[in-house]
């Protein structure tokens, strides 16, 4: 198998004050870099969530692995069937295929810097997912766009066992 080669020749600078912001607390999110900006390489964003909000309810990326990197706080990730704490300086990669989910552990922030590669063009999704939040679209609306996002939804007993 063959490894796919990023096509982008100039470094990526995104400053913090320029990312554009999705969300409000307790979830914000920050998108950072999407695929078309870096050659297919990674799509990166990071998510503040406050005490004890969710982040993302569990699903599976068929082609692309995800990292998260724990900036500050204390999150649970679901990876398979295994809930983890991660706490900050922790770094956890889920493979493709693999269940996965993210909240910020009860009673405790979450600060995340995720990264998916390679790279899917992510940045469009999270627009959606705010438009659902704002009564914009419905949620079943997801459903329609699964493919296109390679993020297919599903239900996990080990993780609604761990949230509260």
């Amino acid at each position: 198998m063959s490894q796919p080669i990023p096509d982008f020749d100039q470094a990526i600078i995104v400053r913090g004050a320029e990312a554009e912001v999705i969300g409000q607390a307790p979830t914000t999110i920050r998108l950072l870099a999407d695929s078309d900006s870096t050659g297919g390489a990674l799509s990166t964003q990071r998510v503040t969530l406050a005490a004890g909000a969710d982040g993302a309810k569990p699903h599976r990326h068929d082609n692309s692995a995800e990292l998260f990197y724990m900036l500050d706080g204390t999150a649970q990730l679901l990876s398979g069937d295994q809930v983890v704490t991660a706490e900050r300086g922790d770094l956890v990669i889920v493979p493709p295929g693999a269940p996965h989910a993210f909240a910020a552990a009860p009673g405790h922030d979450a600060d995340i810097l995720i990264v998916i590669t390679p790279g899917v063009e992510r940045f469009e999704y999270f627009r959606h997912l705010e438009r659902i939040a704002y009564g914009k679209v419905p949620p079943e609306s997801l459903l329609d766009v699964q493919e296109l996002y390679d993020t297919y939804f599903l239900s996990s007993t080990a993780w609604e066992s761990a949230r509260p």
